[in-house]
C-alpha cells in the first residue's frame, strides 16, 4: 500500500508531524500505518504518534484525548477525534491559545516528546513531516539533533 513516506520495520515508532495544509496528509499517513500488516511474525504493529499544529482553527473539532501518551507535557490533551476513535495517539499545538493544545509550535511539542525518550526508544523513531517550509526546516533540525531519520513532504 503506497503513501507519501517509506516505512522501515526497524523504526516502528513513527512520529508524524503535520502543520496547516500538511495536517490532512499526515492524518492519511497515520491511517495507512494503522492498516499496515504487523511488522513481525509475533504481531508487533506500528506505533505512530501524530502531532499537528495550526494557528488558525483546526479543520476538525478538537476534543480531549483518552489515550495517554508518556512524554507529552501535562495539560496537552487536545486531539483529532477521528484519529482518536481509531486508536491513534495524537496531540495538537498552537500559538493561538486553543484549549488543551500545546502552547507553541508543533516542533516544540515534538521536541518535548523526543526529549522524554531513552536511547533505545529513540533508535526506533522515524519522523514523517508534511507542512510549510519553515516547519519542515525546523523538523529536519530536530531530527538531526536527535539522530533520527526524517522524511519530508510539502
Amino acid at each position: 500500500m503506497g503513501g507519501l513516506f517509506v516505512v522501515h520495520a526497524e523504526r516502528p515508532r513513527t512520529l508524524l508531524i503535520g502543520e496547516d495544509a500538511g495536517i490532512a496528509s499526515i492524518a492519511s499517513e497515520a491511517e495507512r500505518l494503522r492498516a499496515t500488516p504487523p511488522l513481525t511474525p509475533n504481531g508487533e504493529h506500528w506505533k505512530p504518534l501524530v502531532l499537528m499544529g495550526s494557528d488558525v482553527p483546526f479543520p476538525f473539532r478538537a476534543r480531549p484525548s483518552s489515550i495517554i501518551v508518556p512524554g507529552i507535557p501535562p495539560g496537552v490533551i487536545a486531539c483529532n477525534p477521528l484519529l482518536e476513535a481509531h486508536g491513534i495517539p495524537n496531540r495538537l499545538a498552537t500559538r493561538s491559545d486553543f484549549p488543551g493544545c500545546f502552547d507553541g509550535l508543533v516542533t516544540g511539542l515534538a521536541e518535548a516528546w523526543l526529549a522524554s525518550l531513552g536511547r533505545t526508544e529513540l533508535a526506533e523513531v522515524e519522523i514523517f513531516a508534511c507542512g510549510p517550509a519553515a516547519m519542515l526546516e525546523a523538523t529536519g533540525q530536530l531530527a538531526t539533533r536527535y539522530g533520527i531519520p526524517c522524511q519530508e513532504a510539502s
